[in-house]
């Protein structure tokens, strides 16, 4: 970014420190004014209708499937209805690749803009939590003189209610989120329960409960500045040419730099800047810093400070638009966007992983079966026939119970038999595992290692079919 000329240190001087640390290494609160303006009211709008898809998701059901899931112990997702066993995570796996590759794509073009309006960090932060605190204790002023307050007994019943609501409110979370992380139903169930039975998944609870809270009382915007990796990987995709939320340099500094406002001076005259040097860009900025300073790490693209300049410009009869999305050439050079090679490249990249994924969808079978020669066992003779022993697993991905599930050979003539009962019965997203028997007649076989095609039915219907290897002897007499 280009040097300030009214800057008596060095510009780079604010890359050495964080707004949320003091000189001595101790947290800081940030205190921001209450945001308003157009881009505060779409994203608060969107902010909640991403809030109630957050809870709705996990209670919501496609086909008896929850919408979504995340059973990372059981290694069991269900996403937008789909379900995912163990032996579809390579599915998973493509879903979260196909996840960060449209992240890149999208901050390469318009930078943070993902953390700023769709991020559930910022999004609870920002309007849910500090909504709440400033209902309150009210706004950047009160809050301010809140904290230097005695603990006398207005404070005391203003932190104990912000405290006990976050508290709630922080509960209301950890449920949510466990609802992805075990289904919904389980949740349910356990709530309807006595908690001595849960005890595990009570202690969880409290677990994420506190984090959550902790996170949100105290934590707060260091989630972004120091935690999140994303701020860090967003300074590798940047370019000149990526849009952000930006302050116009060249329009705010001019010739004489930023100056107050005087409404008797003449600026263009002057050479002063359009910048009046209110600090309400910043006074207003979440992670407390000034946009003014060029593209940072810390800046998550809320566009509370397009908002604010915005008002500030329309009250001293100047163009909005000092701030605003706009890249970096857009703002020194004058050049329009364009699609550069290497947003087409991550583009191509997407395409052919949706692509991918969706063949692979389609290609999925909701029953899944696999039948294995028993480890260490040869083949034996049975008179004229050869026998050979297998295991065999069925995976049922649906929710319907499969309760005449027995098996045919394809292509070749002989006897499967089943140890113990020859029909199985396997439960909805469940599974059923055995031993099974396949004789054939060692005329009928051409090889020592025949391959046999096995089909998998429920009733008279064909739900699988499968392919295992035959063992025999090399030649017969």
């Amino acid at each position: 970014m280009s040097k300030l000329p009214n800057e008596a240190f060095s510009p780079d001087s604010y890359r050495d420190t964080i707004g949320t640390i003091d000189n001595e290494g101790k947290r800081k609160f940030i205190y921001p004014k209450k945001p308003s303006g157009k881009l505060y009211d779409y994203r608060k709008w969107l902010s909640y209708f991403l809030l109630i898809i957050l809870v709705a998701n996990p209670f919501l059901k496609v086909n008896g499937n929850q919408f979504m899931m995340f059973n990372i112990l059981e290694r069991r997702f269900n996403i937008f209805g789909f379900p995912f066993w163990p032996q579809d995570f390579y599915l998973v796996v493509l879903f979260m690749i196909i996840g960060v590759v449209f992240i890149i794509l999208f901050t390469v073009i318009f930078g943070r803009i993902f953390c700023g309006w769709i991020c559930p960090q910022t999004i609870f932060l920002e309007m849910v939590f500090r909504r709440i605190e400033y209902w309150i204790e009210g706004d950047r002023g009160a809050q301010m003189r809140l904290a230097k307050q005695e603990w006398n007994t207005e404070k005391i019943r203003k932190k104990a209610l912000k405290w006990t609501v976050f508290l709630i409110i922080s509960f209301g979370i950890a449920n949510v989120f466990l609802a992805y992380l075990i289904g919904s139903d389980n949740l349910i169930e356990i709530i309807g329960d006595s908690p001595a039975n849960h005890l595990k998944t009570l202690i969880s609870l409290l677990i994420f409960t506190g984090i959550f809270y902790f996170i949100f009382v105290w934590f707060r915007e260091q989630v972004c500045i120091i935690a999140c990796p994303y701020g860090r990987l967003q300074g590798v995709l940047l370019d000149n040419k990526s849009i952000n939320v930006a302050y116009d340099f060249v329009r705010g500094e001019k010739e004489a730099g930023r100056a107050k406002f005087n409404k008797k001076e003449d600026r263009d005259l002057s050479g002063k800047g359009d910048c009046i040097d209110c600090n309400q860009c910043v006074n207003v900025c979440p992670t407390g810093i000034d946009i003014r300073n060029g593209t940072q790490l810390e800046c998550v693209n809320c566009t509370a400070c397009i908002d604010e300049c915005d008002t500030i410009m329309e009250s001293v009869g100047y163009p909005k638009g000092l701030i605003r999305y706009a890249s970096e050439d857009e703002i020194e050079k004058k050049a329009p966007f364009k699609f550069t090679a290497r947003m087409k490249a991550y583009t191509a990249i997407l395409v052919i992983l949706i692509a991918m994924l969706v063949g692979l969808l389609f290609l999925r079978t909701d029953v899944e079966a696999l039948i294995l020669r028993l480890p260490g066992q040869l083949y034996q003779h049975k008179g004229e026939n050869i026998s050979n022993v297998f295991t065999y697993k069925i995976i049922n991905k649906t929710n319907n119970d499969f309760n005449a599930i027995h098996f045919k050979l394809k292509g070749i003539k002989g006897d499967l038999k089943l140890v113990g009962k020859q029909s199985l019965k396997v439960p909805k997203q469940g599974m059923s595992s055995g031993t099974l028997f396949i004789e054939i007649n060692k005329y009928l076989l051409e090889s020592d290692k025949t391959k046999l095609k096995i089909e998998v039915y429920n009733g008279d219907k064909k739900i699988e079919s499968t392919t295992t290897s035959f063992l025999s002897p090399r030649t017969f007499d």
